[in-house]
């Protein structure tokens, strides 16, 4: 297999950066219904008590399902500035926090009117700051999996353990809080970043398993 299937998602977690550097090709789902509870509107990131999800409000039709390409942001609360301000008392003090700032706090600042989209963008930019190839395509329908592409698209979840993921090995880096809390997986890329800047790369690349 040299592709891999995968759901939009909110500054995704290291887990699913991980894959940029296993498959040649990534495909991102935008057929599917809206999932709750999953990385498609949500991350986590790492505070001096440990994880704190930070969600991104949506609109929500009545008994309607809702493609994800067609999934509205809601703006009826100030989510953004509680995620900036969330994340700017989280990572502060991380050593690459002033080196990427820039580059993040923008999507706290701009609205976007449908989640796919400001995703996508999300993940764009990230994809430039690990320097990574973003070889990402997206689906032109929610079709049957092609038998030499493995669906991962909700295997990379909150609810699931990486550990039925065979295919990643969590490393070990340092981060802010480690002398409280020892080391914590399962986190956002923003926390690899703020956190090892430049070597992140090398650290997604030791995390694949061969």
């Amino acid at each position: 297999m040299n592709t891999v299937l995968l759901s939009t998602a909110y500054f995704a977690p290291v887990q699913y950066y991980s894959k940029f550097l296993k498959y040649d090709e990534i495909y991102i789902e935008q057929f599917e219904h809206f999932n709750k509870q999953t990385y498609r509107n949500r991350c986590v990131i790492l505070g001096g008590n440990g994880p704190i999800q930070l969600v991104v409000p949506v609109v929500k039709g009545r008994g309607r399902k809702i493609l994800i390409k067609d999934l509205k942001i809601s703006y009826d609360i100030e989510w953004q500035r509680n995620h900036w301000r969330t994340i700017f008392s989280a990572y502060n003090s991380s050593p690459f926090f002033e080196y990427y700032k820039d580059d993040i706090q923008p999507f706290f600042e701009s609205k976007f009117d449908f989640l796919f989209d400001f995703n996508f963008k999300i993940h764009e930019t990230v994809c430039e700051l690990l320097e990574i190839q973003n070889n990402t395509f997206l689906t032109t329908d929610f079709e049957k999996v092609p038998d030499d592409t493995l669906n991962l698209r909700e295997t990379i979840s909150p609810k699931i353990s990486s550990e039925v993921d065979l295919e990643f090995k969590p490393q070990k880096y340092t981060q802010v809080f480690s002398d409280k809390l020892g080391f914590v997986e399962g986190l956002s890329i923003l926390d690899l970043l703020f956190n090892e800047g430049p070597n992140s790369y090398t650290v997604l690349e030791a995390s694949v398993a061969r």
